[in-house]
Formats: structure tokens, C-alpha cells, sequence
């Protein structure tokens, strides 16, 4: 049996606190089941955000996606995860890339490195995280034995679940053997920490390298797609034609059959949706802020399925 979907959002957008509670209540009377922050400068910084939002909300999961992770110490991220989760009740999800746009580290004072250095710390990251999180070997029980105020414990057990964005290689492996949600952002980045959609085909194949590391996996991921587009029509070509200057080695049919594309009547995109559910396993798919009213029919129609 398919997994069940699950749906969430990526807030973009810094407002006030009014407007942020108001905005997190809109995504949970919408049936988003994941409210989603990102980890880009210029936009909400994501642990107050998403204590912001449990505040306000009481049904969905809170998750980071994803965390730039050469932003972070893993102890001082260790920190951070168990306050939140605590915070919220244990409804935190965390995410984590490696980061792609250079520009954000210079403007951080942050070394950017390699591509492989930026996976080896995300390695470190997650093997530290395991070991700070999910066991009695945390700091605040060094802190407590000196007399010192304990830090929190994360509220879930055995740990927070771990979602990783991943494309390449290295990556999909170090997914399959510690993530417990595979997220496929759909595309490559390409040179100026750009990001170039990958065809059908081209998921098809990555999908599949990652099936093939993570075959020996007790338990299978959750997999999970980032959204780009979505946009209810009678004319699925007209309301792809502003794109194709964005993606020109892409025709118009290429561009129709991405699955980071949502294009269509209801029942349409309805049916896209089914299908690569059957064909590359999404079943938890994330939208943009800008397409949560939109998308909204969508999460409504394959309510339960």
C-alpha cells in the first residue's frame, strides 16, 4: 500500500508576530500538515519561527527546510533542536543541505569550502546530533552533576526525526543510511548557486540511486518533493510559456512533465500527483508561500489517500 500523503509549507516571508501567528493558523485551517521554515539570510530566522508558530497552531508538524548546515556548530545545533522540540510539544522535524549560494556565507563571514567539505560537515552534523540527542551523554547532564542549570531534553524519543535534502551521489547515501524523510528538491545546482530542474527522466534515475543505497534499511523513508510551481488552469501551456525563458534547455513538453510542476485543472494536477506518487514514491510534497491558497484544493482533494 502507497503511503499516505502528508503536505506542508515553506514560509518565506518575515512579518510581525500578529501576522505570522495569523499566517501559521491560515496553513493549519488550509490542512497543511507541515509548517515549514527555511534557512536563507533575509528570511525568518527558523527555531523562534517555528516556536512562533506551535504558539499559535495545535495540529501540524514544524520542520526546518532546510537547514543551511555550514550556518551551524553542531553542539550549538544540538541546543537549539532540543529547546525547540521541547518548546513545541515534540512536533519539531529537522532538515538539513549542505547549502548552495556561496553569496550567503561571504555575507555570514563563513568559509564556503568544498563541495565535498560542505558533506563532510554535514556528516559530522548529523553523527554529532545522534550522539548530543539521542543519548544520555547530552551537555546539560554535565551541567547539572556541577550544580549548573540542566538544558532541555528533546520531548521525542529516540530523536527528532531527520529529514535531509539531497542530489548527488554522496548525499543520497548519507540520506538513505541516517534520514528518516528523503526530501528531492528536483534539480541540480548549477554554477552561481543556481538551481536547474532535472527532467523526469533525470529523477527517475536519482529516485532510483537512492532506492539502491538504502536497501538494506529496516524501516523505508518517507520521500518527500519540493513544489515550485502550481497554478490552477484550463491551459497547462499558457501557464508554462513565462517560464521557458528561465529554463532554456527545456522545451515546453519537458517543462509540462517536471514533477516540480503543477500545472492544470483540479483534476489534473490531482492526477499528477497520484501518479508520481505510484512512479517515484512522493508521498509528503512542500509548497511555496506564495502557492499555500492555491495548493490548498489539492491538499483537500486527497484528504485521507
Amino acid at each position: 500500500m502507497p503511503r499516505p500523503f502528508r503536505f506542508g509549507v515553506n514560509l518565506l516571508s518575515p512579518t510581525s508576530g500578529a501576522e505570522w501567528h495569523a499566517k501559521c493558523r491560515r496553513a493549519e485551517q488550509l490542512g497543511y500538515d507541515v509548517i515549514l521554515v527555511p534557512d536563507h539570510l533575509g528570511m525568518p530566522a527558523p527555531f523562534p519561527s517555528l516556536v512562533a508558530a506551535a504558539e499559535a497552531t495545535e495540529r501540524p508538524r514544524l520542520g526546518t527546510f532546510v537547514l543551511n548546515t555550514g550556518f551551524w556548530n553542531p553542539t550549538l545545533l544540538a541546543r537549539e533542536v532540543a529547546t525547540t522540540d521541547a518548546l513545541t510539544g515534540g512536533r519539531l522535524e529537522l532538515g538539513l543541505g549542505t547549502g548552495y549560494v556561496e553569496a550567503e556565507h561571504d555575507k555570514a563571514g563563513l568559509p564556503w569550502g568544498s563541495p565535498g567539505g560542505r558533506v563532510d560537515h554535514l556528516l559530522r552534523t548529523v553523527e554529532e546530533l545522534d550522539r548530543l540527542l539521542g543519548s544520555d551523554d547530552l551537555p546539560h547532564s554535565r551541567l547539572r552533576s556541577s550544580g549548573g542549570t540542566p538544558m532541555p531534553r528533546p520531548a521525542q524519543r529516540p530523536r527528532v526525526p531527520l529529514l535531509i535534502g539531497a542530489n548527488g551521489d554522496r548525499m543520497l547515501r548519507i540520506t538513505a543510511e541516517h534520514a528518516d524523510i528523503a526530501a528531492f528538491t528536483g534539480a541540480r545546482t548549477v554554477a552561481g548557486g543556481k538551481l536547474e530542474p532535472l527532467t523526469a527522466e533525470e529523477l527517475d534515475e536519482r529516485v532510483g540511486r537512492y532506492r539502491e543505497f538504502a536497501a538494506g534499511r529496516k524501516e523505508p523513508a518517507e520521500l518527500n518533493l519540493l513544489v515550485q510551481i502550481v497554478e490552477l488552469t484550463e491551459d497547462r501551456a499558457a501557464a508554462v510559456r513565462p517560464w521557458l525563458g528561465h529554463l532554456p534547455n527545456l522545451s515546453e513538453e519537458q517543462v509540462l512533465q517536471l514533477p516540480l510542476v503543477l500545472v492544470g485543472t483540479l483534476e489534473e494536477i490531482v492526477d499528477q500527483v497520484l501518479a508520481q506518487r505510484e512512479r517515484y514514491g512522493f508521498s509528503y510534497l512542500t509548497v511555496l508561500e506564495p502557492n499555500m491558497e492555491v495548493f490548498a484544493k489539492v491538499v483537500e482533494a486527497l484528504q485521507g489517500r
